[in-house]
C-alpha cells in the first residue's frame, strides 16, 4: 500500500493530517520550514478549490433538476403543450378540417398500418398415430403484425364435401375423427384472423398397404410428398 492516496480527495486529507508534525519536527526530519510553510499554503488552496467544486457540482445537479422539471411542467402539466397539442388534434377531427394542422404546424395522425391477410399453409407433414389418429402440421407465413391468426380446417372423405372438422390455433392439429376404411381424406386449411381470411390449401392423404402418401395441393400449385405409416 502506498503512502499517499490514489484519490485527490485523499492527497488533500493527508498532507492536511501532516502539516503541523512536519511544521513542528521540520529540522528533526530534514526538511524546511519555508518549504513546509508553502505546502501549507498549497493545501490550503487545494482544500478551498475541492469545497468549490462540491457547491458547483451540487448546484449543477439543482440546476440539472430544475431544467428537468421545467421541461416536464411546459409539456405535461394541465392544459400545456401536451394537451394542446391533443386539443388541436380533436379539433381538426371534429371539424373534419386538415388545414388546422398546417395552421398549428404539427402533423397529422399517421393512417392505422393496413395488415395483409393471413398467409397460405404449406410445407404440410403428416404422421399415423398407433391409435389411428392422423397427426398433421403446416408452416404459414403471415404478415407482421397478423397475431392472433387461427386456422381453419375442414375434411373431405372419399372425395365427398368439405365439412368443418376443428380450429387450430397453432400450426399443428391432430384429427381422431376420420371414419375406419376412409381412403383418401383431403384437408382443407384456411388462416383466418377476425373477420380476414387467407387463400386456402389443400393436402390429400391415402391410407394403403405401403404406408400413407399425402399430396399437396394450394392456389398456386404444389407437390406430391410421401412418408412411411
Amino acid at each position: 500500500m502506498g503512502t499517499i492516496p490514489n484519490s485527490r480527495l485523499g492527497k488533500i486529507q493527508f498532507y492536511e493530517a501532516h502539516i503541523t508534525p512536519w511544521t513542528n519536527n521540520a529540522a528533526a526530519i530534514g526538511l524546511s520550514l519555508p518549504d513546509v510553510a508553502n505546502l501549507t499554503t498549497l493545501t490550503g488552496e487545494a482544500r478551498t478549490a475541492y469545497d468549490e467544486h462540491m457547491l458547483a457540482q451540487d448546484a449543477a445537479k439543482s440546476a440539472t433538476q430544475n431544467f428537468y422539471n421545467k421541461v416536464s411542467a411546459m409539456h405535461g402539466s394541465p392544459n400545456a403543450g401536451s394537451d394542446m397539442i391533443e386539443t388541436i388534434r380533436i379539433f381538426a377531427q371534429t371539424t373534419d378540417d386538415p388545414n388546422v394542422y398546417t395552421l398549428a404546424q404539427i402533423p397529422p395522425p399517421a393512417p392505422p398500418g393496413v395488415v395483409g391477410p393471413p398467409g397460405t399453409p404449406d410445407n404440410f407433414r403428416v404422421a399415423l398415430l398407433q391409435n389411428g389418429a392422423v397427426e398433421l402440421g403446416w408452416k404459414c407465413q403471415n404478415p407482421a403484425g397478423g397475431t392472433g391468426t387461427v386456422y381453419e380446417i375442414l375434411r373431405s372423405d372419399n372425395g365427398g364435401p368439405f365439412v368443418f372438422v376443428a380450429t387450430a390455433g397453432t400450426k399443428n392439429f391432430t384429427d381422431d375423427t376420420i371414419p375406419a376404411n376412409t381412403s383418401p381424406v383431403t384437408y382443407q386449411i384456411t388462416g383466418v384472423r377476425s373477420t380476414v381470411r387467407g387463400d386456402p390449401a389443400q393436402f390429400t392423404v391415402k391410407f394403403g398397404a405401403d404406408g400413407v402418401t399425402q399430396s399437396q395441393s394450394e392456389s398456386s400449385g404444389g407437390s406430391d410428398l410421401s412418408i412411411a405409416a
